[in-house]
């Protein structure tokens, strides 16, 4: 997937996708290109490109050249060849010989030979810059001022129908909304014995999924989700019930369809139960076969408060009288565009669950609460692939920032309308720009690339051309300082670089004096750039970041 998208609406599937389809696409879902990846593969589609002649021409011919390295040689009519230089050892470098010539390979790694002698291009040596974005808060005169209107639990008197049993969710509102009401009554006898030694009884909800709020006697009782891997859940808490009538109101909720795997048309959303009570003194109370009220979506929805016209239609609490961390709130707000051309988006990580309209276009779901899970150790992509490599955010918010097209926005007085389902602060709410904050790059001397083969092959010179880094922050940004700068033996990534045992002491200087102040400089990866070679006889690269305001 070349680019990264955005699944607004209810249309992300998963389930359990709130509205990101990014993957890290080297075009982001912003439209913005993500650096290295971006420049990685454009060189890797250049580079087998100079090799078409000989891959459509005919199969290759393999050569063992270690225990873990191999030759895949193409060769054509003309009588030129292309050769892949492989090295399967994911910790070891190797140094093979292929046609008289000595190529050193790093791990884990293919080297393209287009003529095969020169090698224009390896997996493992990234010549484009490493760009690292972040999100500013956009300028917004006043903040955001919300107004709260609060959402009511479903009771039998609005109950769309009433039906024995219980229902599947999906078939039952045919999709038209992620909400579907479950409501019953429940009586208690003045002689139960919890009602005197105040052991509450525990109630048991069994889930297809994917998310349920519990509410007894129009209270919030608890709530409980399952996962991509195990969408079913079961909620299973005391709850306080009192003698006479009780309304247990079950909110299921589901989180996008499924749109893959075996007969994903069979699975199920919804209470199916059993739904029980249990610590009464008849012991077990199986209420799955009673008589249930059925409500679908919320009253915010029928009034169509997420538009313009429909949010006009209720009376609104305001200031001092808009509750945090309330369950089932409808918040709305207004805002000006921002300025400029900088992809936006809104920072929801002070919310829980729910989901958020811009002048009556959805947004789609938001669900920060859900955090990211797994391992997010080191990060090495050597070896073989599997889709849990190099996993980021582990206990943070799945997806925080939600993309807002400027397409949809007026120049002034912006509906913002965000329903949260489990209680949130609206007031951490707030509007971003996604900017670059620095580009870093390293770049081994002597690196191939495809400029100096092609130089080469013209002609126009005769000997090995140095490599150059290339650095760029966006449109509009400029290098405004350079945050560090080494030729020698640098360590660490970008964002957290630092001097090895070899450093040319006058590594800053070529960057002070070229790329300040520009949006975009090339410069030479030799040691005369830097003040002399620092260590001779080893191999040094650059590494460098610098920061774009």
């Amino acid at each position: 997937m070349y680019h990264g998208g955005t699944n607004f609406g209810r249309t992300a599937g998963g389930p359990f996708i709130a509205t990101s389809y990014d993957y890290d696409a080297p075009l982001d879902e912003y439209g913005l290109k993500r650096q290295p990846k971006w420049g990685h593969l454009k060189d890797l589609h250049r580079a087998i490109k100079l090799c078409e002649p000989a891959l459509v021409y005919g199969d290759p011919t393999m050569i063992r050249l270690g225990n873990y390295q191999e030759a895949h040689v193409f060769k054509y009519k003309a009588g030129g060849c292309a050769a892949f230089l492989a090295n399967y050892n994911p910790r070891d470098y190797a140094t093979v010989s292929f046609r008289n010539n000595h190529y050193n390979l790093p791990p884990w790694s293919i080297s393209i030979l287009p003529d095969c002698k020169n090698t224009v291009y390896n997996t493992a040596r990234i010549g484009a810059q490493i760009a690292r974005k972040k999100m500013v808060p956009a300028p917004m005169h006043g903040g955001l001022s919300w107004q709260a209107y609060n959402e009511e639990t479903a009771s039998v008197a609005d109950s769309s129908f009433t039906m024995v049993g219980l229902l599947e969710q999906i078939n039952t509102t045919r999709d038209a909304t992620d909400y579907l009401w479950y409501t019953t009554d429940v009586k208690i006898d003045s002689h139960e014995g919890f009602l005197r030694n105040g052991k509450s009884p525990v109630l048991t909800v069994l889930s297809a999924g994917h998310a349920l709020h519990v509410f007894v006697n129009g209270q919030l009782s608890g709530s409980s989700y399952g996962s991509l891997e195990f969408p079913k859940l079961t909620f299973s808490q005391r709850v306080n019930l009192r003698a006479g009538i009780n309304k247990i109101s079950l909110l299921s909720i589901a989180v996008g369809l499924p749109n893959v795997g075996p007969h994903f048309e069979t699975w199920n959303a919804g209470v199916l139960g059993p739904v029980t009570l249990n610590g009464l003194n008849e012991g077990r109370r199986d209420l799955s076969w009673q008589k249930w009220s059925y409500k679908i979506g919320l009253k915010g929805e029928a009034l169509n408060l997420l538009s313009p016209s429909g949010s006009s239609s209720v009376e609104w609490a305001q200031r001092s009288f808009v509750s945090q961390r309330q369950p089932l709130t409808w918040y709305k707000t207004t805002f000006n565009a921002p300025a400029g051309n900088s992809p936006l988006a809104l920072d929801m990580g002070s919310m829980g669950k729910g989901q958020i309209w811009i002048n009556g276009k959805s947004i789609g779901r938001h669900w920060p609460a859900y955090k990211a899970s797994g391992n997010c150790g080191v990060c090495s992509y050597a070896g073989t692939f599997n889709e849990k490599k190099c996993g980021t955010n582990c206990g943070e918010a799945s997806q925080r920032w939600y993309h807002v097209p400027r397409s949809w926005l007026n120049p002034t007085g912006n509906l913002l309308v965000v329903f949260e389902e489990w209680g949130g602060d609206p007031n951490g709410i707030t509007l971003v720009r996604r900017e670059t904050d620095s580009v870093c790059a390293d770049i081994y001397e002597w690196q191939p690339n495809l400029m100096n083969y092609l130089m080469k092959a013209s002609g126009k010179v005769n000997k090995p051309l140095r490599p150059k880094v290339h650095l760029e922050c966006d449109a509009g940004q400029k290098i405004s300082a350079v945050k560090f700068a080494s030729f020698g033996t640098p360590e660490g990534v970008c964002g957290s670089y630092r001097e090895g045992s070899c450093h040319a002491h006058h590594s800053y200087d070529a960057f002070n004096r070229l790329c300040v102040g520009q949006n975009f400089c090339t410069v030479t990866v030799a040691p005369e750039m830097f003040g002399g070679d620092p260590c001779p006889n080893v191999m040094k690269k650059l590494s460098v970041e610098v920061i774009c305001s």
